[in-house]
């Protein structure tokens, strides 16, 4: 049977977080990821106040940075938030505070036109017209 994997594809952070845990049959063949997710592992260290989780999070954040090269938040991408942002305020949903960052990385599989995979699709649930949300258990 052949791979019925997608060829390419976005993965917001709470997938990065999880990728042990899955297989790599739910993943795309090529993954990326965005710089803002770099930014939010590069946050959670800094978070966490217990020492054994905040080395947890600080080898996840040195994994990622040595297997991905993010794609950054560039002028396409700045545009891409603006329609999302649009569609989630006229769909009656909040687009700012902790949401807005979900939104960056989904402007970010936007302008790359990549399917975006996720753990928390209702974090996305307004702008499945204009990105693929891919949900993983």
């Amino acid at each position: 049977m052949p791979d019925q994997r997608r060829a390419r594809g976005l993965l917001d952070t709470s997938v990065v977080i999880d990728m042990e845990t899955l297989s790599p049959s739910q993943l795309p063949v090529v993954v990326a990821i965005s710089a803002i997710t770099m930014a939010e592992l590069a946050a959670g260290p800094h978070a966490a106040t217990d020492p054994d989780e905040r080395g947890r999070r600080q080898d996840r954040l040195q994994r990622a940075e040595a297997v991905f090269d993010p794609l950054p938040f560039d002028i396409d991408a700045a545009r891409a938030y603006g329609r999302i942002y649009s569609a989630v305020v006229a769909r009656g949903r909040k687009a700012r505070g902790a949401r807005a960052v979900d939104l960056l990385i989904a402007a970010t599989a936007c302008a790359a036109n990549l399917p975006l995979y996720t753990r928390n699709p209702d974090d996305f649930g307004a702008i499945d017209d204009l990105v693929e949300i891919i949900a993983l258990p």
